[in-house]
């Protein structure tokens, strides 16, 4: 049998096996990475992080932000251990960035940082940071990370499968690839997360009709952003629609919530 068939079959066969619904969606996702495993990486990834942002000077030293963005995902955190029981026992843990970066983010297991810059550029309310922390741990909850480590591996592996069948190194294609197999998927997972997302901050008395606002203020401060079908992200324009279609059922979660 050829090595390129070898290749193939191997490929084909841990895709398959690694199809698994996701336990909070229902979606069927590519997980060819163990929890463990991620957690594992990404906790190492949070400490470096960390590590060379304290040696930078770029931890926050403000400690009533800091305190802000603790109690804002200390609520967030008690609703996604509702959301999804086995993050009750994930080692939570939240760091304010110095920077001027417009993001925020959450590895696997609950390992998150939010950058100052999205925050005082944006003049965010304690219902805005709510509901991009709560997105942003709708990504850990839904395996998000899991499945774009997956998908690297798949890609990697398709890369392989392709030069063994040609002949020659194509790992130059890695940038096409990318487009071609992630951002799809990469966009639905920001779709997903926004749906989930906007469910966990109501749940935690953090105002729906935030999010809308939030994606508003985005739209103002990145001029909209790049071409969508280039983007990971949805554009703040078909963003805010499905989201505000999104606020009629989560306004009673919320109030039920305060």
């Amino acid at each position: 049998m050829k090595i390129s068939t070898l290749l193939a079959a191997a490929l084909a066969a841990a895709v398959l096996i690694g199809c698994q619904a996701n336990p909070v969606s229902g979606r069927k996702q590519l997980v060819l990475v163990s929890e463990e495993q991620a957690q594992s990486s990404s906790a190492q990834a949070y400490a470096q992080t960390l590590d060379e942002a304290q040696k930078a000077g770029k931890l926050s030293t403000d400690a009533a932000l800091n305190a802000r963005v603790k109690r804002i995902t200390d609520r967030l955190i008690v609703q996604a251990g509702n959301m999804y029981a086995p993050s009750r026992q994930w080692k939570w843990s939240v760091a304010v960035l110095d920077e001027p970066t417009l993001n925020a983010w959450c590895m696997p297991g609950g390992k998150m940082a939010i950058y100052t810059g999205i925050i005082r550029k944006l003049g965010l309310t304690d219902d805005e940071i709510g509901q991009i922390m709560g997105h942003e741990i709708a990504h850990a909850l839904l395996g998000h990370g899991r499945e774009r480590m997956s998908r690297a591996i798949a890609m990697q592996g398709g890369i392989l499968l392709g030069s063994a069948v040609a002949g020659r190194d194509l790992s130059g294609l890695t940038p096409v690839a990318d487009i071609a197999l992630t951002l799809p998927n990469s966009r639905e997972g920001e779709t997903e997360a926004d749906r989930y997302g906007i469910e966990l901050a109501a749940r935690a008395g953090f105002d729906p009709r935030a999010a809308v606002r939030l994606w508003e203020k985005m739209g103002a401060a990145s001029g909209n952003g790049p071409p969508q079908f280039l983007s990971t992200h949805p554009s703040p324009t078909n963003r805010m629609q499905a989201l505000n279609a999104l606020v009629p059922q989560m306004l009673p979660i919320y109030e039920k919530a305060r």
